[in-house]
């Protein structure tokens, strides 16, 4: 009888292990908490909806020979002030984007307030495949000040 008895779990022990196996699924199944998306990229989308996707579209890509891409762009992941530059004057048509041209002109959005001209060019370069350093709005202050003179 004794032999038989060690071969089965006590009450207590497939109580234990139901427990353990309770906790194991429920960690297993609970979803990983969602990561926090920076304000920049909230604001700067935002902004890009109002301004810009009507010629750079949704996708970032924007339309053949026309309007440039914003997608994996020279101009948009490079240097910043070239971006800030393009953002404030606009662009001329004959703009060459990664050995592209493109023939619609870009108006200059300068009138936009720096926190946006920030939020938006940081949203550009973090987004449609891009991954950069954001924009501050000190920059583009910065930038404003110094193109003023």
């Amino acid at each position: 009888m004794v032999l038989l008895n060690g071969c089965f779990p006590s009450k207590k022990e497939k109580k234990a292990n139901f427990e353990t196996v309770r906790q194991k699924t429920a960690t297993s199944t609970a979803k990983p908490a969602k990561a926090e998306v920076p304000p920049y990229m909230a604001k700067g989308a935002k902004v890009y909806k109002q301004v810009c996707l009507t010629c750079h579209q949704a996708n970032g890509g924007g339309v053949s020979g026309l309007n440039a891409p914003l997608a994996k762009a020279d101009f948009v992941l490079g240097d910043k002030n070239k971006l800030l530059e393009i953002i404030f004057k606009g662009s001329e048509a004959g703009l060459n984007v990664n050995g592209s041209d493109y023939a619609n002109l870009m108006p200059g959005y300068g009138m936009l307030g720096d926190e946006e001209i920030a939020s938006v060019a940081s949203y550009i370069r973090n987004s449609f495949g891009n991954k950069a350093e954001p924009v501050t709005t000190e920059e583009v202050a910065s930038y404003r000040a110094a193109t003023k003179k």
